[in-house]
């Protein structure tokens, strides 16, 4: 799952695509690069982010949804959205997926949605919010927690009309969770696995990912945001091993090397002849 943000306050990449025309293109060479899947955002979830309108939100996406769709591009287009009605516009300019954040809470018409549409649908953990969710997160036990709520939202989607085949579920690492409480969700996300629907991962990039890399080298600073892709792919092939199986990534073609060869090492299911050539 390659990331488009089409924003201007993005933790990592935010400004770069609020271009309609430059996210196209982006999102093109993501697909180039081997994603299956393009998410498409246009309000930040990154801590700290301040909320935007609805009418903004679709102002910056729906022209992207649509390019995309409209080139042909061999990968599902997905709109990462808490508001009903930016996924309800978008579903009708070509996206298939909805990438909710807040787990169908944010919107009371969003499950409704998902259900008539027959959408696929990615259902996260987040504490709070994004304005508040590092602010001091506790658990019991993280992932038993993280556990329990996706259990609890899954059942909420099926009952309101979701197909469970078509769900998602993302832990939501970095969101509302410690340094500790993301590795500890990386460490036993066979426990998340255990759901028994597509277990979704985004890693890339993140503050944490900095934090172990600062401590590692002896600096007090974390590691810049250009220097956590070695981090971003060692997350994501532990990810892998213990039964994740979508990646939300920023750098889709080292990641996608990478993962090749943990499954080719760890089952020898990767068929080399499925991979696709970057075009750059």
């Amino acid at each position: 799952m390659g990331v488009v943000n089409v924003t201007p306050d993005s933790f990592s990449d935010g400004g770069l695509f609020l271009d309609s025309h430059a996210a196209i293109a982006h999102a093109r060479e993501l697909v180039g690069e081997g994603a299956d899947i393009v998410d498409v955002g246009g309000e930040s979830t990154r801590p700290g982010a301040e909320p935007v309108s609805g009418e903004e939100e679709l102002r910056r996406v729906l022209g992207v949804v649509e390019g995309i769709a409209a080139t042909g591009a061999d990968a599902q287009v997905s709109i990462d959205t808490s508001k009903a009605s930016v996924a309800r516009a978008c579903l009708e300019a070509g996206a298939t997926l909805v990438n909710d954040v807040t787990a169908l809470r944010g919107d009371p018409d969003m499950a409704g949605l998902v259900a008539d549409s027959g959408a696929e649908c990615c259902l996260m953990h987040m504490r709070g919010e994004p304005r508040t969710m590092q602010a001091d997160p506790r658990y019991d036990d993280v992932v038993d927690d993280v556990r329990a709520f996706l259990e609890e939202r899954m059942a909420y989607a099926v009952a309101q009309g979701v197909r469970e085949e078509s769900i998602m579920l993302d832990p939501g690492i970095g969101f509302g969770k410690t340094l500790a409480h993301n590795l500890a969700l990386l460490r036993r996300l066979d426990e998340l696995a255990s759901l028994g629907r597509p277990l979704v991962v985004g890693t890339s990039r993140k503050s944490f990912i900095g934090r172990v890399l600062a401590d590692a080298a002896g600096h007090t600073e974390p590691a810049a945001v250009a220097e956590r892709l070695p981090g971003t792919i060692a997350t994501n092939v532990l990810a892998y091993e213990r039964g994740a199986s979508v990646f939300r990534v920023h750098d889709v073609a080292p990641v996608r090397a990478a993962l090749a060869l943990a499954a080719a090492t760890l089952s020898a299911r990767w068929d080399p002849g499925e991979t696709r050539t970057p075009t750059s």
